[in-house]
Order: C-alpha cells, then structure tokens, then sequence
C-alpha cells in the first residue's frame, strides 16, 4: 500500500476510533427516543419515521437518486398528524444528538488534558505561546488588572427553546455524562432507566409556547444558565488564573453583561418596570446562590475552638452572630456563618421581597453592599490560613469569594438601549439645551406616553444603581446612532433624571457611559468623525475623565450584514475599528481614555458569528487591548453555556484570546497591499450584494415567500416585533429574522452571497494580472488572521447550505418565473463563491481544515433533511388554505416545531 493510502486509512480508524463513544451515545439515545415513540405513538409511527431516516440517509450519504424519490413521495402522501408526529420524532433527535456531542466535545477535551497536549483557546496553551514571546507573569497580571472582557447575554427574536425542554435537556445531558463513569451492568440498567424517563418526558412536554414569549420568560431563560454554569465556572476560570501566575493577584476583570429587561429598540414591552423586575430578579439569583453556599459553608467548618486557635478580628464576627446556641459555642465559624446568613437573608428580603429558604436565627441587619459581604469572608479566610486550615479555603470559600467579587448584588451589568429616533422625539418635547443645570420638566405637563415611558425607564435606572451598586448598570446604548446629536440627546436624558449632575462647562458627571451603536454601513464609515466630534465638545472629555475615563463603542453585524453584505459588512466592521483605535491612541496616552469595542455578534456568520477565539484574535492591531464585551444571543447561548464544562472552555477561550490579541498582537497594521485588495473586494462584493437584495424588482416578494419568514413572526419565540415597522421592506425587517429565514431554508445567504462575484471581478479587473492577484490572496490566507477568519467562517457557511433542499422552497412561491430568475442567480454566485474559496485556499473539499466539523455535519443532515421537506410541505398547505377556512392549529404546530429542529440541528442559526 502507497504511504499516502496507508496514512489516510490510519487516519480514518483514528477517526473512528475517537467517534466511538459519540456513535455509541447517539446511539443508545435514538434507541431510546425510538423505544418512546413506538411505546407512546404507535408501532405504524416508529416504524414510518425508520423508514423516513432509512431514505434520507440513502439520498444524503450514499447518493441514491431512487431514494429520493421514494422520500418525497412518502413525505407528500404524510396526513397532517403523521407528519407533525414525524417533524416532533426528527426534531426531538437534533436535540439528543446535540446532547451527545456536547457530551463527547467534554470527554475529548478531558482526554487532551490527561495526555498534556495544550489547544488553542486554553489558557495552558496562551500561557506557553506567551512565555515563548517573552511575557512575564508581572506583564501578564498588570494588563487583567486594567482589562474588561464582558460575554453579554440578550434576548433573541428567534428563540425557540422553551425553559421546560432546557430543564428537561439539562436532567439528560447529565445522565449521559454519567456513562463514562458507570462499571457494572446494573448501573448502566439504572442509568438507561432514568433516561428513558427523561426522554419520556421530553416526548411528552409540549415543545411550543401557547402565548408569546414575554420579556420575563426571556429574564428567566438567561438566568437559568447562572446556577449551572456561570456563577461556579466564573470563579474556576480565575482560580486556573491564579494558579498560572501565582503569588500575584488576579484583578476581577471578567464580568457578565445582560440586555434582558433593558433593551428597549424596537420593543414596547420593555419599560421601566421590565427594568426593575430584571435587576430585582439578578440580585435574587445571586443572593440565593450566595445563601447556598454560606449554608454549605456552615456545614463544611466545624472547627472547634476547643482545637485550633482563630484570629481576634474572626472571633469579634462569631461574637457579632446572633446565634447563640450552645451547640454551637465552641464553633465560632459555624456561628459567624450563621451570622452572615441572616444578614444575607435580609437583604435578599429587601432587594427582592422573598424570603430565604431556611432560617437558623430570623433575617437581621441586612448588607449595605456586596463588599461589606466580601469583607466578612475575608475575615474568616485570613483566620483560616493564620491557624493551618488553608486547607479549607480552597475548596468552597475562594470560589464563593471570587463570585461575590465578580456577581456582586447585581449577578450582571444590564444596560439599557434605544433608538436614537425615540431619544431624539423625548428630547424634542423638553425644549432646552444641556448647560443648563435646571431640570426641563414642566410640573402639571401633559407630557406624551413615550417621552414618560422613557423618563421612567432613566429614573428607574438612577433607583437600580442606589439599590444594587453602581455595577449593576452603567451602558447607555443608542441604536442607529448617526450624528453626534444622538449622543447628546442621551446626555440630556440622564440630566433630566439625576443620572448627570452638574453641566458640561461646569463639573459634569455622568452615571452611564453613552454608546454609540454603528450599525449600517453609512454609519460605520461615520463611526470615527462621530466620535471626534464628540469629543471635541467643550466639557466632554472631563465630564468621561470624572465618570472614569472609560468610552464604549458598539458595532453591529447585523444591520451592517443585511445592508452590504458578508464581506462588506466585515470589512467596513475593520476599517471602523482601524479608525477609532487610530483617533482614540492620542486620548489613551495623554487623557487617559480607554476604548472599549462591543462587538454585537449573533449565531450565524452573516451575524458576526464563528468560532470567538478566531474572531478575537482577526480583530485589528490595537483594537482589543485587554477590552471587549461581545453579544451572546439565541441558540448560541444554549450550545456554548448549557454544559457547564463546555461553558467554561468558552469563558476561557474569550480570556486567552484576550491576552493573546493585547499582549501578542502584531502592533503594525496589516501591509498596503492587502488593505487594497479588501477594500477592491468589498467595492465588488457590495455592488453584487445590492443589486439582488435591492435592487431586483420582486425580491422581497421572493423572500417573504420562499422562506418561513411568515410563520416566524407568527412562532410565539420572542417579545420582540420580527419587523421595526409595519412593511415588507426588506430595509424594515430585523436583521435576525432575516438571517434566521434564509438559514432555515438551508440557503444561508447572508453568510456568503457576494463574496464569488466580487473574488471573479477582482482577478480580472486588470489584464494580465490575474496570476500576481491571485498569489496575493494566498498570501492574504496565510499571513492576515483577519482574511483567514473571514474565509475559514465562510466555508462552514458553505458546508452547511444546501442549494438542492433550497430549491424546494420554491414550490411556495405563485409567480414561478420570478421563483426560478431569482434562485438561479443565487445558484450561480453560490457557485462562484464556492469555486473562489476552492482557488485561493486549494481545498476543493469543504471543511478540509475541520475534518471533525465536516464528519458532524454530515451525519446530521440527514436527520435534518426531512425537516426541510416537511416544512415546505406544511408551509404550502398552509398558505393555500380557502379564504375563511379555519386554521389548523396542528398544521401550524408542526410548521413551529419543524423550525425548531432545523434551528437545533444546525446549531448557530440565530
């Protein structure tokens, strides 16, 4: 056997032989879902779902043409209860597989640790990449002492996930980790036997919401992933840290952000009240967590007096307790625990209105701050290490140290957004100007329902800050900003409610940091000129040096993907973030203003989407800098942080790339050449981009009707409108909806369209230069981490569209000739894109690079394809019901449902 032959077989055992497990848990969990449906549906249901996998599996990975045939004429011929009965079976199975490789990304992770082999992403590996640079630790612990990396968890306007089928999930994900532990037979029947209830249980719970998602149930979807993940992970990642630069202190520099409550563009359920609610239910979630430990705490030091010494300042807190039990008389620990119980217990009552679980003496002498919390489990920290007992540190009092330090009162910074329309009408209603320290408010005026909903949501901002601590909110986000008036206007917002005091020419201090957020490509060209002149106001630049000399700036995916394009969305992203480092350097060194980029990224690549660690470390020389907050939405949140290990390697990937963009990041911009080409390509790539989506007469038609961008709006999955305003405009149309439809049809256009006209109109824009063009691209792959990222998401874009499946999608479109003009326009740039990422990396396989990525895909998409299928199929009985006929709410269930899967199965949709 040739040595080439002989490497690529030993590579594929490899390959199957560290799949093993993951087949093996697929495996048993579709076995398991099987046993379920034949056991709850019927014989005739399991048995048509099994033969529905068995076709698509021949059609997708053996290539069978009569199977697909087959397929489609049993799919046509499904009832509508067969087919929601299918859709639920398909559907439930992308769940139980995303659990499974879930399960199996912690045991390959755990087994890379066990052989010492360090990954990009780790902290063990960013370590060794920067002693091998020459960072010392003292470098290392001095940039966290002056960073701030936030993920910030939003609400999403596709999200389908109901709390109950996460709780549900969760219960399994665990038993499935259990496995690898398991040694007899019985154990394993026992384990198998608590899975079949679960999954029973899954089967049995209804998967939709009856009633659309409230801005509650949204509150509470992103705190459920505290308790599991964050508040235990958080503190594992500092003490990892703290083992990698011992004897220097770790400064607390990663925190949670939330918009959950506060974010108000677009949204006319959130309100003050909202606000209120969201910060009272944060600080309940920390209190309790809190409450738990301190509980678990009083169990875990037992220590008597009567055998080891403790320090004066431990014995005064034990003499503070209140508990006086004379069980307790020699256990001064357990005593102050007691102690600090009852005070935590009252101040949860005060912050929340409820009430602790448990009571050891009543709730008394509640905390005026989480650091006078911190300052007591200081004092019994520093008595445990005086009198040998460092011991008992370590296990649960650092973390819960650590979490108070990070969590606070306030669990996450909530920031508040709005579109700078709704500040600018509130603002035209007082009529003043900003150097005027007297409020505007006239006492007795009828003022309109926006401008008092507005005001309320400040002054409750102004209420939450005094309650929880200043942490608990401190960004004012401003949506569509596109002058320098947006940022004023924000600033007169905060005067008139108490949030600034003094004036810009006389002491002003602000409470909110103004952000703008640049969203569309205009605005994004406009982001550095904004921002001057901003600063250049008499009186700005001290007011921001008072508040703390920090300056957020946001940058939307998005909106700036949906007006220009994939690649003309991220180039213009680039060139923004260039300019503002560039204006704000002279700043940083002689003011000492520090710029903070916040990057609102989503789910799929057309949303800024991709692998976090890559898309960190493609950010521009000078932009990172120890600081970054990035949006965590949707689907995303759910397969980055439900597994609480894989939650904490994503928390740990964002802080070694952190380090590694600040402290290894190339300080010189990338070479004129290369700078050239983007800017030639994006010209291109927005012209492409625009004259489908824009500019071809019945687009929007097209696209209202060849996706299920009806049926989202109408899925009960979010608080949020899918549309700012009441049009088809494709310029009105959020831009989640609108990358969520084009991603459930399987056709993915945000994430690439454009990208193969403009590579083709770039190598022939010149004659004669094509080959020199061309070898600079190469180049650009290999030496420009931010082409490289850019083309690396792009063939996983193109990995997981699916042209054929598509093309389905026109069966829901009446006008045919337009169906067919359109698709094979999309056709043909697909075509072109694919063949351009073949000619400038020389992979002609997608995912070549990601061979791991590559075989999940395409196991999962056979289980997928049905979904397709049947969606399209109920979508068109849907729409071509008679006028007045009732709607089948069991037709519109299983359209709901099909959505759901297709968005489990391909993961990062949102």
């Amino acid at each position: 056997m040739p040595r080439t032959a002989a490497k690529r077989a030993t590579t594929a055992v490899d390959a199957a032989a560290h799949n093993r497990p993951l087949v093996d848990d697929i495996r048993l969990l579709g076995r398991i879902l099987g046993d379920v449906i034949r056991e709850q549906e019927g014989r005739e249901a399991f048995e048509l779902v099994e033969r529905i996998r068995q076709l698509s599996v021949a059609y997708r990975l053996k290539r069978d043409a009569d199977a697909g045939r087959a397929l489609d004429r049993l799919l046509k011929r499904l009832s509508v209860d067969q087919t929601v009965s299918v859709i639920r079976a398909f559907t439930y199975f992308s769940h139980l597989a995303n659990i499974a490789e879930d399960r199996h990304q912690v045991r390959a992770l755990a087994a890379q640790d066990r052989r010492g082999r360090k990954l990009d992403g780790s902290l063990a590996r960013t370590f060794e990449r920067l002693a091998d640079a020459g960072v010392r630790p003292d470098d290392i612990a001095r940039t966290l002492q002056h960073a701030y990396v936030s993920p910030v968890l939003t609400a999403h306007p596709t999200e389908v996930q109901r709390k109950s089928i996460l709780d549900a999930e969760r219960a399994i994900a665990e038993l499935v980790g259990q496995r690898d532990a398991l040694r007899t037979d019985a154990e394993r029947a026992d384990n198998e036997q608590l899975l079949r209830a679960r999954v029973t249980q899954l089967w049995q719970t209804r998967m939709l919401r009856y009633t659309r998602l409230t801005v509650t149930d949204e509150i509470e979807n992103a705190l459920s992933y505290y308790p599991t993940t964050f508040l235990r992970q958080v503190p594992r990642l500092y003490r990892d840290l703290e083992r990698a630069l011992p004897g220097r202190e770790v400064a607390p520099f990663f925190r949670m952000g939330a918009w959950i409550g506060g974010d108000r563009d677009g949204n006319p359920n959130v309100d003050a009240g909202t606000l209120r609610m969201a910060l009272a239910r944060q600080a309940e979630v920390a209190l309790r967590f809190y409450l738990t430990e301190v509980h678990e705490l009083g169990a875990e030091l037992s220590t008597s007096q009567l055998l080891a010494p403790v320090t004066p300042a431990m014995l005064a807190l034990a003499e503070r307790s209140p508990d006086r039990n004379p069980h307790r008389a020699d256990e001064p620990y357990r005593r102050a625990l007691t102690g600090i119980y009852a005070r935590l217990a009252a101040t949860l009552h005060e912050l929340t209105g409820t009430e602790a679980l448990r009571h050891a003496v009543a709730p008394q002498d509640p905390y005026a701050s989480a650091d006078d919390f911190l300052a007591d489990l200081r004092v019994i920290e520093a008595s445990l290490h005086h009198h040998h007992a460092s011991a008992l540190v370590a296990p649960r009092l650092a973390p819960l140290m650590r979490a108070v330090q990070v969590f606070g009162f306030h669990l996450a910074t909530l920031d508040l957004r709005q579109s700078s329309d709704q500040h600018e009408a509130v603002v035209a209603e007082l009529l003043r100007l900003l150097d005027d320290a007297r409020p505007l408010r006239v006492i007795g005026h009828a003022y309109s329902a926006l401008a008092q909903r507005e005001l309320a949501v400040f002054e409750a901002a102004l209420e939450g800050r005094r309650r929880y601590g200043a942490a608990a909110l401190r960004h004012c986000i401003i949506s569509h900003t596109e002058d320098v008036s947006d940022l004023l206007e924000v600033l007169l917002l905060q005067k008139e409610t108490g949030l600034l005091r003094g004036t810009l020419d006389a002491g002003a201090v602000n409470d909110l940091i103004v952000v703008p957020l640049f969203e569309t490509i205009a605005d994004l060209r406009r982001a550095e000129t904004i921002m001057r002149e901003f600063y250049a106001l008499p009186g700005v630049l001290a007011m921001i040096q008072r508040a703390g000399g920090e300056q957020d700036v946001m940058i939307g995916y998005s909106d700036s993907n949906k007006d220009g394009g994939f690649f003309t969305s991220n180039w213009e992203l680039y060139r923004a973030e260039v300019a503002l480092a560039a204006m704000f350097e002279p700043l940083a060194r002689e003011h000492g203003i520090t710029l903070r980029l916040f990057h609102g990224r989503g789910g799929t690549v057309g949303r800024g989407g991709g692998p976090s660690y890559d898309a960190i470390l493609a950010q521009p020389p000078g932009t990172v800098n120890g600081q970054i907050r990035l949006t965590e939405q949707g689907e995303v949140i759910h397969s980055k942080y439900a597994h609480p290990e894989i939650g904490r390697r994503n928390l740990e990937t964002l802080v070694a790339a952190t380090l590694e963009a600040t402290l290894l990041h190339p300080t010189k911009s990338a070479p004129r050449s290369f700078l050239d080409a983007a800017a030639e390509i994006s010209d291109a790539s927005l012209r492409a981009y625009r004259a489908l989506v824009y500019e071809t007469p019945g687009f929007a038609d097209f696209f209202f009707a060849a996706t299920p961008i009806r049926e989202i709006a109408e899925l009960n999955i979010g608080s949020r409108p899918a549309s700012r305003k009441a049009t088809r405009a494709i310029e009105d149309l959020r831009a989640i909806p609108w990358s969520f439809s084009w991603g459930q049809c399987r056709v993915a256009l945000p994430g690439w369209y454009g990208f193969g006209s403009a590579i083709d109109a770039y190598l022939h824009a010149r004659p004669g230069e094509r080959a020199r063009r061309l070898a600079l691209l190469k180049r650009m792959v290999r030496q420009w981490p931010f082409f490289r990222t850019l083309l690396a998401n792009l063939d996983m874009v193109l990995a997981k569209s699916d042209l054929r499946l598509a093309q389905r999608y026109l069966e829901l479109v009446d006008d045919k000739r337009l169906a067919q003009r359109i698709h094979a326009a999309i056709e043909a740039e697909w075509q072109r894109t694919h063949d351009a990422l073949t000619l400038i990396t020389g992979q002609r396989q997608r995912l070549a690079s990601n061979p791991s990525l590559r075989r999940a895909i395409e196991h999962r998409l056979p289980y997928l394809d049905p979904l397709n299928h049947l969606q399209v199929e109920l979508m068109r009985r849907y729409r071509h019901r008679r006028d007045g006929e009732t709607v089948n709410e069991r037709l519109q269930r299983g359209i709901h449902i099909s959505i759901n899967g297709i968005a489990a199965g391909l993961r990062n949709t949102g």
